[in-house]
């Protein structure tokens, strides 16, 4: 049976022995936070890695979204040169942070790598520290990080949303604020919170997000708030952003290795294959592959 063609829209590489450029992968001790023990993927990963996590499907293109690095110029310069000699990753989502007062600078030196199409800056804040990406709560009310993300299009750079439900009424304000913005909602929306209120304020959130047209969505990094997966427990959080956002705007992302935490890729691909099996070949293929290379320009 031939192989599943797939755009994996959403990756991480690192090499650690490069330099000191991922502090939540090099301090000792390591935290603990919204993806639990993180010991066994604080080692190199390196695009022979990918190749042989991905062996079972014909891994077309992929999209590289950055790692919280100390230094994202030069991991988009790394990412580059390894995109020039081996001609993976096709895309760069690289890493800028919005409020910066020198937010213009490092958008308009990121821009200038052939691969970045475009920009994350985690936005994540939990009433939970252990949850919580940032000590910020109003980044996306915040007049600096508004005026950042404002000039996104200007620099022709797409933004990866990195965000919880509570956090979601305030992100379809900046998107329909910036309706020339493409915004690509990441991890399905990262429904953290499982008891009824909190699934509640996921599907209303996805709901209001799907309907600015310049929104889609990536279903990746389930793991990291369900470490114990299976197909039915994550079969939900699929379909709903599936129905919310439909089969054109919709992409799959393995959001390895931090999901090689909680299961393979055979695993984690095999399951997303099940959950939309009943689709016509043609949505499979769009949610697969398609539609990352039509989103980030491939």
């Amino acid at each position: 049976m031939a192989r599943r063609k797939i755009v994996d829209a959403h990756h991480h590489l690192w090499d650690l022995g490069r330099a000191y450029n991922y502090p939540w992968l090099q301090d000792r001790p390591l935290g603990v936070g919204v993806c639990g023990d993180v010991s066994a993927i604080a080692g190199d990963y390196l695009l022979d890695d990918l190749a042989a996590d991905t062996s079972g499907y014909e891994l077309v293109k992929s999209v590289h979204i950055e790692a919280v690095a100390a230094d994202p110029i030069t991991e988009s310069q790394w990412l580059q040169d390894l995109a020039d000699k081996r001609g993976f990753p096709h895309a760069i989502v690289a890493r800028a942070e919005l409020n910066a007062p020198d937010v213009e600078r490092v958008l308009a030196r990121q821009a200038e790598f052939a691969n970045v199409r475009g920009i994350r800056h985690i936005v994540n804040w939990h009433s939970e520290p252990r949850l919580t990406f940032t000590n910020r709560s109003d980044l996306l009310t915040d007049p600096a990080w508004l005026a950042g993300f404002g000039l996104l299009k200007k620099y022709g750079l797409s933004f990866d949303l990195q965000l919880y439900p509570s956090q979601m009424e305030d992100a379809y304000g900046v998107a329909k604020r910036h309706p020339d913005t493409l915004v690509i909602v990441n991890h399905a929306g990262m429904p953290v919170d499982r008891d009824a209120d909190g699934i509640a304020q996921w599907r209303t959130g996805m709901k209001r997000l799907a309907s600015a047209d310049n929104l889609v969505a990536k279903i990746s990094g389930l793991g990291m708030v369900d470490w114990y997966w299976t197909a039915d427990s994550i079969r939900p959080f699929v379909r709903d952003t599936i129905d919310c956002f439909g089969t054109d705007r919709v992409m799959f992302g393995s959001n390895f290795p931090v999901d090689q935490l909680y299961s393979s890729f055979a695993a984690l691909y095999g399951a997303f294959e099940a959950i939309v099996s009943d689709f016509s070949e043609g949505d499979q293929d769009k949610m697969f592959r398609a539609n990352a290379l039509r989103h980030y320009r491939l």
